[in-house]
């Protein structure tokens, strides 16, 4: 878990402000959760973050989670609804988070729905950091990783849209979608976030 520090200046309209944060790879919501965590003091959790805990907290579920990661297996749905389920029930997450990469298909995203009714609790938004498909090739690219040949990376990228677009407009049916502009520098995407989440920073 990355948590930013306290911000007595902010702290107070983050408090409770539960946002999960969707984006293609490259985007830059992981940079965006980070700086987000920061300024509002509320953590920001990425599913990585969450199944690492979960091993390091030696529980039963971090012990199986544990298994299938040293296969190389993918986590499946029902596994990962329990790492959810335990992770948004620490204390920290109380007072709000920005949940990053997950859910990532629209039954992680009913799961998470019945996640939060369990508590009584619901979404405020769901962000969307959008970049052109070019510009998220060109971004991969200049990573320089081996395995990131720009076939390889539009694969990536068509793979996301698929599987990604049905959850886009199950959020925005229930009117919690807010979509970003990600094709911009970096501060003017977080500024944007804050007036778009309503804490009072605008973009000009």
């Amino acid at each position: 878990m990355a948590a930013g520090a306290e911000n007595p200046q902010n702290a107070e309209n983050g408090r409770r402000l539960k946002v999960v944060l969707l984006g293609p790879p490259g985007a830059g919501k992981g940079t965006q959760a980070q700086l987000l965590s920061a300024r509002l003091g509320i953590p920001a959790i990425s599913t990585g973050d969450m199944l690492r805990e979960a091993v390091a907290a030696g529980s039963e579920l971090g012990r199986r989670v544990e298994g299938i990661m040293a296969a190389g297996k993918l986590v499946d749905d029902a596994l990962m609804a329990e790492v959810v389920r335990d992770r948004l029930a620490k204390p920290d997450a109380g007072s709000g988070y920005l949940l990053d990469g997950y859910p990532r298909t629209l039954p992680q995203a009913k799961t998470l729905e019945g996640i939060l009714e369990e508590s009584g609790q619901q979404l405020d938004a769901v962000v969307m950091v959008d970049v052109p498909v070019d510009e998220l090739v060109r971004r991969s690219l200049l990573r320089g990783r081996a395995d990131d040949t720009e076939e390889v990376i539009r694969e990536r990228q068509r793979v996301y849209r698929e599987k990604t677009e049905p959850l886009i407009g199950y959020y925005r049916e229930r009117g919690l979608l807010r979509e970003i502009d990600g094709h911009r520098p970096v501060d003017e995407v977080t500024a944007h976030m804050f007036a778009t989440l309503g804490l009072g920073e605008g973009v000009d």
